[in-house]
C-alpha cells in the first residue's frame, strides 16, 4: 500500500506485519534549500553590527509602542521612505539644489563635480544602512547628491548665509519648518554624515572661513531646543554618524561612562513618591544637558527637563539608534531607564512637576507617565557599565538602609508641616496627662489607711 508523494517524494509501504516510512529527496527541492542557504539576509544585511552601518529601520519592540515617533511626516531623506508620500517638499529639493548650484557655480564648481563626487562613496553608502538597498547607482548617487544639497541649503538659508526669498512657502508657512526639523532627526530618515561633509566642502570651496558645517546643523536645531552659543561651540568641529547622532552627541556630558564592580546595591531604583518617602530629596539642576544627574548628601539632582511633542520624538529615536548601534555609548537609554524608573505613576510625574524638574507641555500627568513607562520597554543597557551606576548604587544605599526608611518614614507622616508636628506634640501631651491622672486615680483607691498611732 502507497500513499500520496509530496514534494520531497515520501510515501509508506508495508512489508508483511510491519509499515515503513519511505522518504525521497528530491533534487529539486535540495537545491532549492541550498539556494536559500547562499541567500544573504535583506532586511538586516550581515554587515549591520559593523562600526560604519549606522542607519537603522527602527526594530518593532520599539516602534509599535508610538510608530510614529519614527517615520518622517513631511520630508524623506534617505533611502528607506523615498518618495512614498513626500512629493511636496521633494519638488522643493530640486529647486535648492539650483539655489547651491548657483553660488557653487561662482568657484567654478558644476553639478557634475557632485556626482563625481559622491560616487566613489557608493559602496561606503551601501555598508551605511542595515538594510540591502534596492536602488541602482545612478538613482543612489542622486537620492544622496539630491538629499544632501536640500539640507546644507536649508541650513543656510535659515541661518541667512544664503538669504531665503521673502515669500519662500518653506519658511513662510508656520508649520512647514518645525515639521522639517522634527523630520530630520529621525533616525530611519538620514543620510551618512561622510556624504553631508563632502557636499559642503565642495559647496563652499576650499579656504571656507565661514561656519562649519556642525556649527550650521546645531544652529539649525537650536530653534527647536536652545541652548547658549557658549555650549554648542564646543561641538562646531565634531562629526557624528549622521546628523541625528551629531545631536545626541552635543548632550552627552564630560563624565564617562565608568565600569563599577558588583554589589547588593546596584540595581534599578524606586519611583520618586517611594525615595521621597525614604528621605531621599529632589533638586532641580541648573545646567545645559539634561543627561548630567548627580546625586550627593541625599539628594538627587536632576537637569530640568522640559517635554513636549518634539523632545518626546527626539528622546526616542536617540534610544533607538543607542539599541541599534552597538558602538554606541548608551546616556540616552540609560537616563530613559533612570526617568522611567522615577516616574512609576501619575502621581510620581506630578511630584517631579511640583519640584521643578519636569515642565510638561506634552500633556496630562497620566500621559508623562506612560511615556516613560514605555520608552523603557525593551532597551538593553549594562548598569554595571554606564555612566549612573554611581547614582543608582548610592540611591539604592540609603533607599533600602532598614532604620533610615522606618524613620523618614516617621518624619514624613508627623513631621511634615508645622501643624502635623503640632497635633503629634498635642497627641504626645495628651497622653502624658491621661497617663498622670491614671495614675493618681489608681493611687488614690489603693492607698494604705493611715497607722494607728
Amino acid at each position: 500500500m502507497s500513499g500520496e508523494s509530496n514534494a520531497c517524494g515520501d510515501h509508506t509501504a508495508e512489508n508483511g506485519s510491519s509499515v515503513h516510512h519511505v522518504v525521497h529527496i528530491d533534487t529539486s527541492f535540495l537545491s532549492k534549500v541550498e539556494g536559500k542557504m547562499q541567500e544573504l539576509p535583506k532586511l538586516l544585511n550581515t554587515g549591520a553590527g559593523t562600526d560604519s552601518c549606522c542607519i537603522f529601520r527602527v526594530p518593532q519592540s520599539l516602534s509599535e509602542i508610538n510608530e510614529k515617533a519614527y517615520r518622517p511626516h513631511i520630508v524623506s531623506i534617505g533611502p528607506f521612505h523615498h518618495c512614498e508620500r513626500f512629493q511636496m517638499i521633494q519638488e522643493h529639493k530640486w529647486r535648492f539644489l539650483g539655489d547651491l548650484l548657483l553660488r557653487a557655480e561662482s568657484k567654478t564648481v558644476v553639478l557634475k563635480d557632485f556626482f563625481e563626487a559622491v560616487a566613489p562613496m557608493e559602496e561606503e553608502i551601501r555598508k551605511s544602512y542595515s538594510e540591502t538597498l534596492k536602488f541602482s547607482s545612478p538613482d543612489l548617487i542622486e537620492m544622496m547628491v539630491l538629499d544632501g544639497c536640500f539640507i546644507i541649503e536649508l541650513f543656510r538659508k535659515v541661518a541667512r548665509i544664503n538669504p531665503a526669498d521673502q515669500h519662500d512657502p518653506l519658511f513662510t508657512m508656520a508649520w512647514i519648518l518645525p515639521s522639517l526639523m522634527r523630520d530630520l532627526l529621525r533616525l530611519e530618515n538620514q543620510i551618512p554624515y561622510f556624504v553631508l561633509q563632502k557636499l559642503f566642502d565642495l559647496s563652499v570651496g576650499s579656504g571656507n572661513d565661514g561656519p562649519s558645517l556642525a556649527k550650521l546643523a546645531l544652529g539649525f536645531f537650536n530653534y527647536m531646543v536652545q541652548r547658549p552659543a557658549n555650549v554648542l561651540e564646543k561641538y562646531y568641529n565634531k562629526e557624528g554618524k549622521h546628523l541625528l547622532d551629531l545631536f545626541r552627541l552635543s548632550y552627552i556630558p564630560y563624565c564617562k561612562e565608568e565600569v563599577r564592580g558588583r554589589s547588593r546595591f546596584l540595581h534599578l531604583i524606586q519611583s520618586a513618591k517611594k525615595l521621597d518617602q525614604a528621605g531621599v530629596k529632589f533638586k532641580p539642576r541648573k545646567t545645559h544637558s539634561i543627561l548630567d544627574v548627580k546625586f550627593r548628601d541625599g539628594v538627587l539632582e536632576i537637569p530640568v527637563l522640559t517635554i513636549d511633542d518634539f523632545w518626546s520624538s527626539l528622546f526616542l529615536n536617540f534610544v533607538a539608534f543607542e539599541q541599534c548601534y552597538c558602538h554606541s555609548s548608551k546616556y540616552f537609554t540609560t537616563y530613559a531607564t533612570l526617568m522611567g524608573c522615577l516616574i512609576n505613576t501619575p502621581a510620581d510625574a506630578g511630584f517631579l512637576g511640583d519640584h521643578k524638574i519636569i515642565e510638561n507641555y506634552f500633556g496630562t500627568d497620566k500621559e508623562v507617565a506612560r511615556f516613560f513607562n514605555n520608552v523603557g520597554k525593551d532597551v538593553a543597557f549594562d548598569i554595571h557599565r554606564c555612566y549612573l551606576s554611581k547614582v543608582f548604587e548610592e540611591v539604592n544605599e540609603i533607599y533600602q538602609n532598614y532604620w533610615h526608611v522606618r524613620w523618614a518614614g516617621f518624619m514624613h507622616t508627623y513631621f511634615n508641616t508645622p501643624w502635623s508636628f503640632m497635633s503629634a506634640a498635642a497627641a504626645v501631651l495628651l497622653l502624658l496627662l491621661a497617663t498622670t491622672q491614671t495614675y493618681y486615680t489608681v493611687y488614690q483607691n489603693y492607698k494604705p489607711a493611715n497607722p494607728p498611732k
